[in-house]
C-alpha cells in the first residue's frame, strides 16, 4: 500500500482536496477531523487540566484554547503532547484497517506534515496551493478569523515556497475544483502503476 502525505498551508484547499482524493476511492485519514473529536471527548478533561478554562459543557473549546496556545510555545508543545499520541493512534488503526481491506494507495490528511516529521512516514507527498493573495481571501473570510490570528498560524507552518518544494506533486486549488479534481486522478494513476510495479 502506498501511503500518500496530504498537506498545506491554511487557506490552500486542502481539506476539498482530501473529498476529491476520497471521491476517486482514496481512503483518506483526516487528522483534523480525529483532533475534533479528541477535543469532544478523550482529550477534553486532560486539556481542561493543563489549560484551566480551555473547556465548555465537557469538551474543548477550540477559540478559547487557541488564544491560550497560540503565540506560546511552551503552551503549544504541553497541548501537542496531549494530543498527538492520541492521533498517532487513531492513524495506526486506519492504516491497519486499509491494508486489512487490501487498499492499494491510502492518504494521509496531515496539516503539518513537515512541522511534526510526519513526512518520514509517508511515501509520496502531495502539497495543495494556490496564490497568496487567494489564501489570504479564504482564510480572511471565516469566522472568528483576524489578521493577527491568521498571521500566527502562518509563522508556526513551513512556508508554502518550502512545501512546493520538498513535494513530489502538486495540486493548483486556484483554477476550480475540477482542474483539482483532473491534478487528482493524475496522480492516482502514476501512483498505482507504480504499486503494480511493485508487487
Amino acid at each position: 500500500m502506498i501511503l500518500v502525505g496530504l498537506t498545506g498551508s491554511i487557506g490552500m484547499g486542502k481539506s476539498a482536496t482530501a473529498e476529491i482524493f476520497r471521491s476517486e476511492g482514496a481512503p483518506v485519514y483526516d487528522s483534523d477531523r480525529l483532533v475534533h473529536e479528541i477535543y469532544a471527548g478523550a482529550a477534553a478533561q486532560e486539556i481542561e487540566k493543563a489549560f484551566p478554562g480551555s473547556t465548555r459543557e465537557g469538551a474543548v473549546d477550540r477559540s478559547l484554547l487557541s488564544r491560550m496556545v497560540l503565540n506560546d510555545p511552551e503552551a503549544m508543545k504541553r497541548l501537542e503532547a496531549i494530543v498527538h499520541p492520541l492521533v498517532w493512534e487513531g492513524r495506526r488503526k486506519f492504516l491497519e484497517e486499509q491494508e486489512r481491506l487490501g487498499q492499494d494507495v491510502a492518504v494521509l490528511d496531515i496539516p503539518l506534515l513537515f512541522e511534526t516529521g510526519s513526512e518520514k512516514d509517508v511515501d509520496k507527498i502531495v502539497v495543495v496551493t494556490a496564490p497568496k493573495s487567494l489564501q489570504r481571501e479564504r482564510v480572511l473570510a471565516r469566522p472568528n478569523m483576524t489578521e493577527e490570528k491568521f498571521e500566527a498560524i502562518l509563522a508556526r507552518q513551513t512556508p508554502d515556497e518550502e512545501k512546493r518544494r520538498r513535494a513530489d506533486f502538486i495540486i493548483h486549488t486556484d483554477k476550480g475544483f475540477d482542474a483539482a479534481r483532473e491534478e487528482v486522478r493524475a496522480i492516482l494513476r502514476a501512483l498505482r502503476p507504480e504499486k503494480e510495479g511493485n508487487c
